[in-house]
């Protein structure tokens, strides 16, 4: 009997597991109307969100034969997608990273994704929405225990109250943090009224990342000085968040949506002691194009522009 029961349930979870690669499309011979392969779009997330790394260590991370990583990645050479550069470990050895044509084709295929996601969703009314969800978490805490303790959040536009926060937060964490003075605060606040006093909702975007009605992180694109520029800026990851990829989607979102305003450039505006954020600007493909030592916010610092030139949708 035991037996019988075991085969059942075994029968229902293969049913589901049909039921549900025809619902999001992986059956197709290509993701989303992409390019890609499932395949490729794993491994093309996987090389969105990590460091520099080796081939070897992306097949174990991946569970793929490392001879068919291989020749999905000599196709993302081929394309402009990845380089390969000697690790600073062993320079026999090579670490792959995304190019800035790679960051721009996964962020397409990131917002394809979310797009898709959320067209399943909204065909729901809300309390089924909230069981579904539920339900997906379950099956996910129960094959992996340890994904109850990895924080879902969401991203969202702006609502009243929320530039108020943003300026809040960058306040006190940067004094906490860096040790910046109440000059930083008022910079962030007089970013903020510029921009709430001239937002202009097909060329400027606040995001806001949030999990069960709190917020986690925030990033804004404005229109820049120069024609078919944009900027980056208020870039916030609470430390509680840190870690789960809330300021690299944050970032993707952004150059996402810069890049389908029609701007050919984002650039920001940062310093040199803010090194995770540093990290999230190189990954997402932007080059460091000048640097200069000031005296700010009550400490010698050196600031930095970065730029990264959009490719043009199409």
């Amino acid at each position: 009997m035991a037996d019988a029961v075991f085969a059942a349930r075994v029968a229902k979870l293969r049913r589901f597991n049909r039921f549900y690669t025809q619902q999001i499309g992986v059956l197709e011979e290509r993701l989303l109307d992409s390019s890609f392969s499932l395949t490729e779009a794993r491994v093309l997330y996987e090389l969105a969100h990590a460091e520099k790394q080796s081939a070897a260590d992306l097949a174990r991370r991946l569970g793929l034969d490392p001879g068919y990583l291989s020749r999905i990645l000599r196709g993302f050479e081929r394309r402009g997608l990845l380089r390969r550069e000697p690790s600073p470990g062993d320079r026999r050895a090579a670490v792959i990273s995304l190019t800035a044509a790679g960051r721009a084709a996964f962020c397409a295929l990131d917002m394809r994704s979310q797009a898709a996601t959320g067209a399943l969703l909204q065909g729901l009314p809300e309390d089924r929405q909230a069981r579904l969800v539920a339900a997906a978490r379950t099956i996910e805490e129960e094959l992996d225990p340890s994904a109850a303790t990895r924080a879902d959040y969401g991203l969202r536009r702006h609502r009243p109250g929320d530039i108020g926060w943003i300026i809040s937060r960058h306040g006190a964490l940067y004094a906490q943090e860096y040790g910046w003075s109440l000059e930083f605060e008022a910079l962030v606040a007089e970013i903020g009224a510029k921009f709430l006093r001239g937002f202009d909702p097909s060329r400027e975007l606040c995001l806001i990342a949030e999990r069960d009605g709190e917020n986690l992180g925030s990033a804004m694109v404005v229109a820049g000085d120069e024609v078919g520029t944009a900027k980056l800026r208020l870039l916030l990851v609470e430390p509680r968040a840190r870690g789960a990829g809330v300021g690299s989607r944050l970032v993707c979102e952004c150059v996402s949506f810069a890049r389908a305003a029609g701007y050919q450039k984002l650039t920001l505006w940062t310093n040199s002691i803010l090194t995770a954020a540093r990290r999230l600007y190189q990954r997402a493909g932007f080059r460091l194009v000048s640097s200069e030592a000031h005296h700010s916010f009550g400490r010698d610092l050196v600031s930095e522009t970065w730029e990264l030139v959009l490719p043009a949708v199409g």
